[in-house]
């Protein structure tokens, strides 16, 4: 039977073939450490989970919500962003909640493409960025590019290649993938570029709060007139370590801020009541809880560099967010990164992100996720150095086992 169309423009999941994997691996009893999937592992703060059982228990609560977020929710993301970045936002018209930034996205790009628009987007990226405006009937024009000098170059070859001309334009610093940050300069120079050929800028800022040089991340909505032309998306799934409850939020562009709200009413009643409540409680606390979850991903950051380097794998050390970007040991590059991926289970017991699931020019490199303690991360490292040494002897037998079948 003939595949839907929107499913035949969406190519395999490439990280379901490693999920398969790691599954078959934990069947056999092996004992994997997964550094893949970006899910964190520390518990949600107990103020946060206190409060959502305090309001659970009121049945009031128990009924339809509202789409774009309760008021007092909207009211804590727009001081959130006041006592930040310093940028004010009207909570009625400038802020709505999103069950994640994933969907968020996903949503915006519903509102605001026309088939055949073309979406400037980086590569490697996170899926949702490209996919969600696929799905919707855009068209991708990928920026292989880092946020540096040759960034705004790229962007008018992308202006000039592109008919029609892009519609918007997607930022993701710091990056998942690839931990690269941006600077406010470098947004100054972007919000100028985009109101120059009126493109709209639209921004995942999911990680602005797990950093470790001491420079907190800057909001691309700092550069004056920026909410001319942008949207910010934000999660709470890892600044306070609530991947299941699904809360984020869209910022920023009156009318973007609308047109998202009018497609979210008609899809869905929003997040559980309670949930946004203990979220806006979140939110309005003094940055406790924060500080603490980015002290644990620096210890583990630093751990894993160490470690990693010490079995022979040299790993740069990203400035923020919980991911490390790293190349991939040159012994195996020709390997592409998924099959290197299927090593490491296979021989390793580690999981890892192929790069290649976050775009064709990731395919050098994989993704390690700071998602297991200290202990375990080094417990990687040592399977790692086992497998690197055993590979070095015998380098014919450490094939794939895919390349069996």
């Amino acid at each position: 039977m003939e595949e839907f169309h929107k499913v035949r423009r969406l190519p395999p999941y490439v990280f379901e073939q490693v999920n398969r994997l790691k599954a078959s691996a934990r069947s056999r009893g092996a004992d994997i450490i997964d550094l893949g999937m970006g899910n964190p592992d520390l518990p949600t703060p107990k103020a946060i989970v206190d409060k959502l059982c305090e309001v659970v228990r009121d049945p009031r609560t128990h009924r339809y919500s509202s789409s774009r977020g309760i008021p007092g929710l909207r009211r804590a993301q727009a001081s959130y962003y006041a006592r930040r970045f310093g940028v004010k936002l009207d909570p009625d018209t400038q802020v709505v909640a999103t069950l994640g930034s994933k969907e968020g996205f996903a949503n915006m790009a519903q509102a605001i493409t026309a088939p055949g628009d073309v979406i400037l987007c980086p590569n490697p990226t996170y899926p949702i960025h490209a996919f969600g405006f696929i799905m919707s009937g855009g068209v991708i024009r990928s920026l292989q590019v880092e946020p540096d000098d040759g960034f705004i170059p790229a962007l008018e070859r992308g202006i000039r290649h592109s008919i029609p001309k892009p519609l918007a334009l997607i930022l993701n610093y710091p990056s998942n993938p690839t931990a690269q940050v941006a600077s406010l300069d470098f947004y100054k120079d972007v919000v100028a570029f985009a109101k120059k050929n009126d493109i709209i800028i639209l921004s995942d800022l999911a990680y602005s709060e797990i950093y470790f040089d001491g420079n907190p991340p800057p909001s691309v909505l700092q550069v004056p007139g920026a909410i001319d032309v942008a949207v910010e998306f934000t999660s709470m799934s890892k600044t306070f370590s609530m991947p299941g409850w699904r809360m984020g939020f869209a910022v920023g562009n009156e009318r973007l801020i609308s047109a998202l709200t009018r497609v979210k009413s008609y899809l869905d009643y929003g997040a559980f009541t309670p949930i946004q409540v203990a979220a806006a409680h979140a939110l309005n606390g003094d940055g406790a809880d924060i500080a603490e979850v980015r002290d644990i991903y620096h210890k583990r950051r630093d751990v894993m560099v160490d470690a990693f380097s010490r079995a022979g794998w040299t790993v740069p050390a990203p400035a923020a967010s919980m991911f490390a970007w790293a190349p991939i040991p040159e012994p195996f590059k020709h390997l592409g990164s998924l099959e290197f991926s299927k090593l490491l289970i296979e021989h390793a017991d580690v999981a890892v992100a192929p790069g290649v699931g976050f775009g064709e020019h990731g395919d050098d490199h994989v993704r390690i996720a700071l998602v297991e303690n200290e202990h375990r991360i080094r417990q990687a490292a040592r399977n790692i150095k086992r497998f690197l040494a055993s590979s070095a002897k015998q380098p014919n037998n450490v094939v794939p086992l895919a390349a069996h079948r």
